[in-house]
């Protein structure tokens, strides 16, 4: 956020958003078509960082937002433009971004962003990207995924630059500031969060539908034993009168005393 006592917020939010119109406007039709790799890992993304979000909702991912920024020594009217694929932002508050992120309005900035490149979709210049995620925006953190190659990078900015991080331990990369590790596992980049993998909506469709079975199972078990303690309890009620009348029938047989 400025910290400039001139700055003028609306008008800067009217530029902006004039800005974001004019380059909506401005995309060719291919833009919007995309590999099915990349709309796979997107849909991975999306679905990890909502469970991450109910967990942490400081921890806000987006899809595809622009974000606009004030460029060093240019026209302050013609905001610096990149989309990444996703984006995540740390803040305690809902962040709001509509048509834009435009970092002169936000509290904060991005501090993950993340690309998936296929062969088979070119609507990036992903070269062009990387240089504006390190030396514009700064970003802290940029993964980057090439499906086509099987191949996972996380890059973390330090010094001004954005160095290789290399696997932990457990074989994962981690950005400690989200509790987060990410590795590639089946051929997709798949997220940890406080060291469990985060499962997909499959996934916790068929542990919903196992627990369902084994609480169906249970119940039916619990019937069935519950029928079984009825029956022995007509059983043995009617034993004790069997038993009654038996001893009834003794006393009648007694003889009478002298």
């Amino acid at each position: 956020m400025s910290t400039d006592t001139t700055f003028d917020r609306g008008r800067t939010k009217l530029l902006y958003d004039y800005a974001a119109d004019r380059y909506l406007r401005s995309l060719p039709p291919e833009h919007f078509m995309e590999a099915t790799p990349q709309s796979t890992q997107r849909k991975i993304t999306l679905e990890s960082f909502d469970l991450i979000h109910a967990l942490r909702p400081d921890v806000q991912c987006f899809n595809e937002l622009l974000v606009q920024y004030p460029r060093s020594g240019e026209d302050p009217d013609k905001p610096g433009q990149v989309v990444p694929d996703n984006m995540v932002v740390v803040h305690p508050e809902p962040i709001r971004a509509f048509t834009n992120f435009a970092t002169p309005l936000q509290p904060v900035g991005p501090l993950l962003v993340l690309e998936y490149v296929s062969k088979h979709s070119e609507r990036k210049d992903y070269v062009v990207s990387y240089n504006k995620y390190e030396q514009d925006l700064k970003v802290p953190y940029y993964l980057v995924f090439y499906p086509d190659a099987d191949e996972l990078t996380l890059f973390h900015l330090r010094d001004g630059k954005y160095r290789t991080v290399y696997p932990n331990e457990a074989g994962r990369y981690a950005i400690p500031e989200l509790e987060l590790e990410t590795a590639l596992l089946d051929g997709w980049a798949r997220y940890w969060f406080r060291g469990e993998l985060l499962p997909l909506p499959g996934d916790l469709l068929r542990q919903l539908t196992a627990v369902k079975d084994q609480l169906a199972a249970s119940q039916q078990a619990l019937q069935d034993a519950q029928g079984k303690l009825t029956e022995a309890e007509r059983r043995a009620a009617l034993a004790e009168a069997e038993l009654a009348r038996l001893k009834e029938e003794m006393a009648r047989a007694r003889p009478a005393g002298p």
